[in-house]
């Protein structure tokens, strides 16, 4: 099972010890988080930063590359609001639809469920 976060999922485990224990007991752990979530998930200052940059230490951070992008443009366009969902919350779902078994960690399970609806390999969204 791969667990890939959003920024809001991001968000969510900051400063979060219990659940991340948790998430580690249950062989979730460490999360996935594709390059661009930082962009949503950061601010930039450091002391507003410091709890999200603690998580992201203990966390893969990957590149999304040309592919990725590619189909995320194609999940975000087959849900029909690409002017209402982001583009980076269609990079999280493309990104988790090319890994084994996903599950997206997530503060907006309506949109990512809406893109992975379109995804060819079967994302599990779960709220945080």
């Amino acid at each position: 099972m791969t667990l890939v976060l959003d920024a809001g999922g991001v968000s969510g485990l900051a400063g979060q010890r219990a659940r991340l224990i948790a998430l580690r007991e249950r062989g979730l752990w460490p999360a996935e988080v594709p390059a661009p979530v930082l962009t949503e998930a950061l601010t930039g200052d450091p002391r507003r930063d410091f709890h999200a940059n603690r998580l992201l230490r203990a966390c893969q951070v990957r590149p999304a590359d040309e592919v990725t992008a590619r189909s995320a443009a194609r999940l975000r366009t087959a849900t029909g609001r690409a002017a209402t969902i982001s583009a980076t919350d269609a990079i999280v779902a493309a990104y988790a639809a090319d890994r084994p078994d996903p599950v997206v960690l997530t503060s907006d399970p309506k949109d990512l469920s809406a893109l992975v609806e379109h995804a060819e390999r079967r994302v599990t969204v779960v709220p945080i």
